[in-house]
């Protein structure tokens, strides 16, 4: 590629980087976007060469040329977004309109030991914890995609959770995009946890109807000190023609749990990074994963463990589905350092194939440097068995109805795991609605 088409491709987003260096900001924060700038403009974007995105190609994304935004483009009121919100009012829950926090379709919930704002607000309070945690866990500057993110995010959620508070409520986390232009927007969210702390946290990406394409670029950045516990579940359900490409980067101190479900429903392309660092004896992830493609539409995991520590625990575990021309790729690597004895560890990706132009790029990993370990990995491809399709058959069951019951079960395995009975709900009447022959 030459400098002058890499150039161009960025053209927007280098303005909006240049129009936001006249804004005023703390030093610190001045400071990280400016090595975020600095890398963004040296870095082109990724392609097919590059081992990390062989399978994936943002070639649509980038050609798209989003304009990158530095305040809402659109209103949305309570209505609009209430099919998505939690209704219980034990929740707390932050909603956020094309990647900026909306202080009126919010709930902020109240807790001794818990802090929760915006992005925006703890920056502009001046918090000292965000000041020590914002850049620290995930190094900005490592992708072009989060060299853009450091140098544009303005927004997002900060959880503080402060040592040995445990937090009764849930608190979820609701990314409303409008599609009432061709943005990109930024969102940066810091989630820290003190020692012996615990809370749970929904990361939600939903799209209003209808809409132009639109991407969302996702930073995480997540903290957990010693014996902390931090249950998150993340959905993203964009817009058909959007682009989703979130990274999360987690640290994991001395017996600290780190349990995550993710739930890939819909986007042109939806790509979610997860980096778990284990930097503590006794520390474990238990990592589980959904994805539904049909149409052309890509998703892609990426899960990286980093067993840095001895006596750790891992477990990662996805299943997909996919439909009609769709892709979908998961890489799951898991490093085991040469003093990391006595790990435990197990990835396991299973894939149903619901026709034959659908395709899976799958690529379980381990790197084992240490003896004194038990580590598994595996995948499976496939299709309904025909012979288990012929016996429901024989019951007097439609094949439709047949595929439709064994397409259901195999997905519903990984839903039915979510304790949280709103979203639990919520996802299973997805699931039952996208592979039911019955339709309302």
């Amino acid at each position: 590629m030459t400098e002058t088409a890499a150039a161009s491709e960025k053209q927007s987003y280098l303005a909006a980087i240049e129009q936001l260096k006249s804004e005023e900001s703390p030093d610190w924060l001045r400071a990280l976007r400016d090595a975020g700038a600095a890398k963004f403009a040296q870095l082109n974007f990724p392609t097919r060469k590059d081992e990390d995105w062989r399978f994936t190609n943002v070639a649509p994304l980038v050609r798209s040329n989003f304009e990158a935004i530095s305040a809402p483009t659109a209103d949305v009121d309570a209505a609009a977004v209430k099919e998505f919100s939690i209704t219980d009012a034990s929740w707390g829950e932050l909603v956020f309109v094309d990647g900026f926090f909306s202080p009126e379709l919010s709930r902020i919930p109240e807790q001794a030991g818990l802090t929760v704002q915006s992005l925006r607000t703890a920056i502009a309070n001046g918090d000292a914890s965000l000041q020590q945690h914002l850049g620290k866990g995930l190094n900005g500057s490592a992708t072009i995609f989060g060299a853009m993110n450091a140098a544009l995010a303005q927004d997002g959620a900060f959880i503080h959770v402060e040592k040995n508070a445990a937090i009764e409520s849930s608190i979820h986390l609701l990314y409303v995009s409008t599609g009432s232009a061709a943005v990109a927007t930024n969102v940066r969210n810091v989630i820290a946890l003190g020692v012996h702390a615990e809370v749970t946290v929904v990361e939600d990406y939903v799209a209003l109807n209808g809409g132009q394409p639109y991407f969302n670029n996702v930073v995480t950045e997540v903290f957990l000190a010693e014996g902390a516990q931090l249950r998150r579940v993340k959905i993203a359900d964009e817009n058909a023609d959007a682009f989703h490409l979130a990274t999360m980067r987690v640290h994991q101190d001395r017996s600290s749990g780190f349990h995550s479900q993710s739930f890939l429903l819909n986007g042109k392309i939806v790509r979610n990074q997860l980096d778990i660092v284990l930097d503590g004896e006794g520390a474990e992830c238990n990592c589980t994963g959904l994805y539904l493609t049909d149409g052309d539409k890509l998703a892609d995991n990426l899960v990286s463990v980093d067993h840095a520590k001895p006596n750790c625990q891992s477990w990662l575990g996805y299943k997909g589905v996919l439909d009609d021309a769709s892709r979908a790729v998961f890489s799951g690597q898991v490093m085991v350092r040469r003093d990391s004895q006595q790990t435990n560890s197990d990835q396991l990706n299973q894939n149903l194939l619901l026709s034959d132009k659908a395709t899976i790029d799958t690529k379980p990993l381990l790197e084992i440097f240490a003896d004194d370990v038990k580590c598994t990995h595996g995948a499976t491809i496939g299709q309904h068995p025909k012979e288990i399709i012929f016996y429901f058959r024989s019951r007097g069951m439609s094949e439709a109805m047949a595929r439709g019951m064994l397409t259901y079960g195999f997905a519903d395995e990984r839903v039915s795991e979510v304790t949280l009975k709103p979203v639990r709900d919520r996802l299973e009447k997805h699931v039952f609605k996208r592979y039911s022959p019955i339709q309302d």
